[in-house]
């Protein structure tokens, strides 16, 4: 069996303003679909403006909704193969 390097790129889009950031996440696949995820933060008006942690916080909300829907297309993919229902595991 030989070992093959593959890598996926991610992108990884905010926009902010002074009390929300937006993420917007993107991964094209080797077979040309392309999964997107968004996220949302916001800041309590009694917290220090801290840019970066709302770009954190919507990234990794971007990235989990990806994160399920890319669970659900493996899964979708295993049904079609094997001809069964699979059954994910929640992670």
């Amino acid at each position: 069996m030989m070992n093959t390097a593959v890598g996926w790129h991610v992108e990884l889009e905010f926009q902010e303003d002074d009390q929300h950031t937006r993420a917007a996440a993107m991964v094209r696949l080797p077979d040309g679909t392309e999964v997107r995820g968004h996220g949302h933060a916001s800041r309590h008006r009694i917290d220090s403006n801290q840019p970066r942690v709302g770009e954190e916080i919507a990234g990794a909300r971007a990235l989990n909704e990806m994160a399920m829907q890319l669970l659900a297309k493996a899964h979708d993919e295993i049904d079609e193969m094997s001809g069964r229902t699979s059954h994910p595991i929640n992670v």
